[in-house]
């Protein structure tokens, strides 16, 4: 088999095509390498700032600092509980809203799908919703964040649209050999929607994890804070104050950035897991065979 031989137009565009892709990269990526040098360079050097390309005088006192805060890990259980439990609520009811959904037969079926898209477009406002969630009971509560929100017309869409494409031979065997509807939906539905429930969960557990302004406006006590919101104190001065005192060998600046870090780093460890479902995932119902 011989190469195929490309033209000077098409490899001056593949040479630029990269060259520019390398250019956004390095601009996504150097804010958060920033913050990483920064937070493992000493006292003296985060403190004289600059361009941090490396950590300079590479020290862990940062870490060892911002661990020691009960804050840090008060806000940490929070985050955790907020999004896995937001996570997993999303993902069941928005899996059990789209599967009625791709019933022909369901009376009221185009009137509910009519409705889930109105909400795409209109919503109640800020001030509308928190009437409702002060009225609810759920200010300064965690279940602020969880349960609104749970269901998003979008994914509902998206889920609806695997749904719509899985053999409706599966079900009718299943029928077939007395399983009910709800067995059927938790035993053969839900095991064949590995991708999009993926991708659905990787979008729900990254926008509840960096969720801040519902952070801001529904909690009150410090010991329901999010890591959103307690690094949106520390960089304002408030909490870094109070940690200036427990900090031995670290500048302020050098503990903001260590707890940049440690807010992100669950996050980038997740991802790689579910990248594989990603791709398949946000293609569902782009091609029909």
């Amino acid at each position: 088999m011989y190469a195929i031989k490309k033209s000077a137009g098409s490899q001056l565009f593949d040479v630029s095509n990269i060259m520019i892709l390398s250019i956004f990269s390095v601009a996504t990526l150097y804010p958060l390498w920033h913050e990483v040098s920064l937070s493992l360079s000493s006292m003296e050097e985060s403190m004289r700032g600059g361009l941090f390309i490396w950590p300079k005088e590479f020290t862990l006192s940062a870490y060892m600092d911002i661990l020691k805060s009960q804050f840090l890990w008060v806000a940490y259980q929070n985050t955790v509980i907020i999004t896995a439990a937001g996570t997993l609520l999303s993902l069941l009811l928005t899996a059990m809203t789209a599967y009625p959904l791709v019933k022909r037969g369901l009376p009221g079926n185009h009137v509910m799908s009519f409705v889930i898209l109105f909400t795409m477009l209109f919503g109640g406002g800020i001030i509308p919703t928190y009437l409702l969630i002060k009225q609810l009971g759920m200010i300064n509560s965690l279940s602020a964040l969880i349960i609104p929100g749970a269901i998003s017309a979008y994914n509902v869409l998206i889920m609806r649209s695997f749904f719509a494409a899985l053999p409706a031979e599966l079900e009718e065997s299943a029928m077939m050999d007395g399983a009910n509807p709800i067995r059927i939906f938790f035993t053969i539905i839900l095991p064949l929607s590995t991708p999009v429930l993926a991708t659905i969960a990787l979008w729900e557990a990254v926008s509840r994890w960096n969720n801040f302004f519902s952070a801001l406006i529904y909690l009150n006590d410090k010991s329901k804070y999010t890591l959103s919101l307690m690094l949106w104190d520390v960089i304002k001065g408030q909490e870094a104050a109070k940690m200036s005192g427990q900090l031995t060998n670290t500048s302020t600046e050098s503990a903001i950035a260590a707890t940049v870090v440690l807010a992100t780093l669950p996050i980038l460890c997740v991802y790689p897991f579910l990248q594989r479902y990603f791709v398949k995932g946000v293609m569902i119902g782009s091609i029909k065979s």
